[in-house]
């Protein structure tokens, strides 16, 4: 624990103690993110070497009228050569002689946007080790000073919007702990997310050598609450930094590959790191000295900011969860309106299959969220050996990267997985089977699929008509607010979900004839059938595409529409335009018709608070003018043409090889030739079903806008918008008069943070352990391939984008994207190429790439961090490679004859 010398140095940071008010702001713009954090150590009792803070008053007072603005480098010049204060200089003179005469000591940066809860800095402002005599030490509080405009200090605040003007550094002085070892350690495995472990990675000598990567470090993993090592490796070791007697420090080279701390050493570090993390109540990053005797020395401490939290709410007791938005393309947080949504679905859902939830407001106790993310707990039905079997089938087609994880996880005897339920494989089927037929009973899905079978036209007129009562919900005007909240949320907790089984069963049909074909064709089909899949009719999505595409060529045949285009600043003016009336006829009327028939989708749509593009036109204008600017050799509508043409010519040519086989040929040529275009009728249907969800969100989503004007109207919400910042039992307690407002901004503030949340689980364990990452290893170039979705080849330039609102995609670039809905698929009709870091080669983005002719990848990890726009890479979408060793170029170039059909 602390000894003298700690409280000396609490006594030497006496403003620190304000740290125990309520105010903890004030404290972290005063002194800074480190230095905040060691004034916490000490003030909970740990071994902190003893020193001083020059606060950033002594910043501001020693560059008092120097601008700092500029380029980093002019900042930093200014700050060199600025005077230092007299008063502050003695007053450094004064502290560093009462440490002792020339003892070495660490100066360190502390800036005000360093250490913070949600971004360490890591590594951003610079440290200088045994610094000896008062010269040395005032010119590294200089240096440090001028280390918060580093270039990489400046990017990495631009990165995260942290304004320069608002930063300030502190300098922390300590006394050098002479160490004989030294390292790091993690209080939660910062690979795995597992909360029960510490990783300790440590070298002889001072930690510099292990903070700044320059050796192979001994690494353990240890069990934190027990310090059993679960995990050893000795690394090389090849050198330590130690510290000279006049100040400075060298590099010696090192021999031996011993272990340099011992199973009670790390016990002990296990333990102490469970004490720090209790004190600050979140995992830490924390840095560590031994001196000689084996006393343990703590010099920095800050949060571990890129672990996903855990799971909260009902559910989290359960282990193994899935991340269903994740499934849909979303990387994104869920609006609080829409985590209200997905609970009042998960009712309705949990309903249908026999488990009826009490509270359809907090939704069945296997659906969580963290992170504003959606999970569902998979624990019994991967633990179920039959309902586990369906899973993986449905993984390989869309997360086929989970497949193997689910293995390892069941093999795993630690797992609750890995033992079978005691009903055997028959009871697993029968429990299945009693699940899922109330389910098919109910929304009459053999009908749906025998009824396609027979007369695919009966089965678009069914699917028109669901759609024209959607299209016509509508609740009176004179409905209240109240009355119109209950029936919204009955609608979701009762009827919503019932829309996709009730209309899936027409697209079954279609697959299952794609499978009857595939049987008949045999060996001859094998690896073919893909083209028959190309530019399928009745497909929802496609058709909004080309609609948008057909209005485009309106617009180019329209001069004064085109040049309306050609001249507005941006999609904000012709949609603020649009909007007042003001486009010249042909675009006017055209956007608004497109708008009246495809108004309801949107980016993000599952998420009821996600704006349609018929509230927010900006990103369908955007859209149409990325197509404004393509050649005339580029025409969508003659391309998806030719890929219907190309379909029906690999029928012809399939079914005439068939009909030469010796038996039954030209009798099963003829089945297969009707199955095949019974396929094509109806497998552009699957699009249909979740329109159809959309179009009753939407629905839903315009009830809550009348709500939200009245809440408007009584001052408890700002603006109509800040109704989807809040739940359906919020908006109630407006309508009783409660203010929403400070209700709006906390969870506006939070949703904007989680927006900047690049890495989401798939699977994610109740302990924080992301099942992806064990046994994952290093990620290499070499690693750069997924699941082939679409097969091709091309050589182009590649085009980074993470929201589809406002991109800009030139003619034959390759898409890059986390993940896609039908808000990203008009991009597609220009596209060269697709990669995505999700799904499998049934995912939504998969699918549409094959229906539209281009090259895809998908499940390729990091793919939008390691690619960069401007990359010319290939992409070989039959073999599911992205090679990027082609370099850059400034033109996209196409590949292989089997592409040359694409856009």
């Amino acid at each position: 624990m602390a000894g003298p010398e700690s409280l000396e140095w609490g006594m030497a940071l006496e403003s620190l103690d304000a740290l125990e008010l309520a105010d903890t702001t004030d404290a972290l713009a005063r002194y800074g993110g480190k230095a905040r954090n060691l004034g916490l150590l000490i003030q909970h009792g740990f071994d902190v070497p003893d020193g001083f803070c020059l606060d950033t008053r002594s910043f501001r007072t020693a560059l008092d009228g120097l601008p700092l603005t500029g380029s980093p480098e002019q900042v930093r010049s200014r700050i060199f050569s600025a005077p230092m204060p007299e008063s502050l200089r003695t007053d450094v003179e004064q502290r560093y002689r009462a440490l002792g005469d020339d003892v070495p000591v660490a100066v360190r940066s502390s800036a005000t946007a360093e250490d913070l809860d949600d971004a360490s800095f890591a590594g951003q402002q610079d440290t200088y080790l045994h610094v000896v005599g008062f010269a040395s030490v005032l010119d590294a509080v200089r240096r440090c000073w001028a280390s918060g405009w580093t270039d990489r200090a400046v990017g990495y605040r631009r990165d995260r919007d942290i304004a320069d003007a608002g930063v300030s550094v502190a300098v922390v002085v300590q006394r050098m702990v002479d160490a004989e070892v030294a390292g790091v350690m993690f209080t939660a495995d910062p690979l795995t997310g597992t909360r029960t472990h510490c990783v300790v990675e440590a070298n002889p000598g001072l930690g510099e050598s292990v903070v700044s990567g320059s050796v192979d470090p001994d690494h353990w993993v240890v069990e934190t609450s027990t310090g059993k090592v679960l995990t050893e490796r000795v690394g090389t070791k090849q050198s330590r930094v130690i510290g000279l007697a006049g100040g400075g420090t060298r590099v010696e080279e090192l021999t031996h590959v011993a272990p340099c701390l011992n199973p009670e050493q790390l016990a002990e570090l296990a333990r102490l790191g469970a004490e720090i993390e209790a004190a600050f109540g979140t995992p830490q990053d924390i840095e560590w000295a031994i001196a000689a005797g084996g006393r343990i020395w703590l010099t920095q401490s800050r949060a571990i900011t890129t672990l996903f939290p855990l799971l909260d709410g009902p559910g989290a007791e359960y282990n193994v969860y899935f991340c269903l938005s994740l499934a849909q393309g979303l990387v994104r947080p869920i609006t609080p309106m829409g985590r209200c949504q997905m609970r009042l679905i998960g009712s309705c859902v949990a309903g249908l299959a026999g488990h009826p939830v009490t509270d359809v407001g907090r939704g069945p106790a296997g659906l969580t969220f963290a992170a504003g993310r959606p999970f569902v707990n998979l624990t019994r039905i991967l633990a179920n050996p039959a309902s586990r079997k369906l899973a993986i089938g449905a993984c390989s087609f869309m997360e086929a990267r989970l497949v193997p994880v689910i293995e390892r996880l069941v093999e795993d005897p630690t797992s609750p997985l890995h033992a079978r339920t005691k009903t055997g494989t028959f009871g697993s089927v029968v429990s299945v089977i009693k699940t899922m037929a109330p389910i098919l009973i109910k929304v009459r899905l053999p009908l749906q699929v025998i009824t396609a079978a027979i007369s695919p036209r009966r089965a678009y007129r069914r699917l028109d008509r669901a759609e024209q009562k959607l299209r016509g919900m509508r609740l009176a005007a004179d409905t209240p607010s109240a009355r119109r909240l209950d029936l919204v949320e009955e609608f979701l907790a009762t009827k919503a979900m019932l829309l996709m089984p009730s209309n899936i069963g027409y697209a079954v049909a279609g697959f299952a004839f794609l499978g009857l074909a595939r049987s008949l064709l045999g060996e001859a089909g094998r690896g073919r059938l893909q083209p028959i899949l190309r530019s399928l009719p009745h497909n929802v999505t496609t058709e909004m595409d080309l609609d948008l595409w057909a209005l485009s060529r309106e617009i180019v045949k329209d001069p004064a529409s085109l040049a309306m285009f050609a001249e507005a600043a941006d999609a904000v003016e012709l949609a603020d335009r649009w909007s007042e009336g003001n486009l010249p006829s042909i675009a006017q009327r055209g956007v608004g018709w497109f708008l009246d028939q495809h108004g309801y989708r949107g980016v993000a749509e599952i998420d009821l608070g996600m704006p349609r593009w018929s509230e927010e036109p900006r990103h369908v204008i955007s859209l149409i003018n990325n197509y404004l600017q393509l050649d005339d050799t580029h025409d969508a509508a003659q391309h998806f043409r030719s890929g219907a043409a190309q379909a029906e010519r690999q029928i012809e040519y399939l079914c005439a090889q068939l009909a030469e086989q010796p038996s039954l040929g030209a009798l099963k040529a003829g089945l297969a030739r009707f199955c095949l275009r019974r396929c094509r009728a109806l497998v552009g249907l699957r699009e249909r079903p979740k329109s159809l969800l959309v179009l009753a969100f939407t629905r839903m989503r315009r009830e809550l806008l009348v709500v939200a004007d009245e809440l408007v109207a009584r001052g408890v919400l700002s603006e109509p918008a800040d109704m989807f910042m809040i739940t359906i039992d919020d908006a109630r307690r407006g309508l009783r008069g409660d203010d929403l407002r400070p209700l709006v901004e906390a969870n506006r503030a939070e949703y904007d943070h989680e927006m900047q949340r690049r890495h989401v689980p798939r699977l994610l364990l109740a302990d924080g352990t992301e099942p992806e990452a064990l046994g994952s290893g290093a990620v290499t170039e070499a690693d750069l391939f997924g699941s082939p979705a679409s097969s091709g080849v091309v050589t182009a330039r590649a085009r980074v984008i993470l929201d589809p609102v406002g991109a800009r995609l030139e003619q034959g670039e390759i898409l890059v994207a986390p993940s896609t809905d039908p808000g990203w698929t008009p991009l597609f009709l220009i596209a060269g190429g697709l990669v995505m870091e999700m799904g499998g080669s049934n995912s939504h983005g998969a699918v549409v790439a094959r229906e539209y002719g281009i090259p895809a990848v998908v499940g390729v990890r990091d793919a939008t961090t390691r690619i960069r726009t401007g990359d010319v890479i290939t992409l070989d979408g039959a073999s599911g490679t992205v090679d990027q060793s082609v370099g850059t170029s400034e033109e996209p170039r196409l590949g292989s004859a089997e592409h040359g059909q694409s856009l």
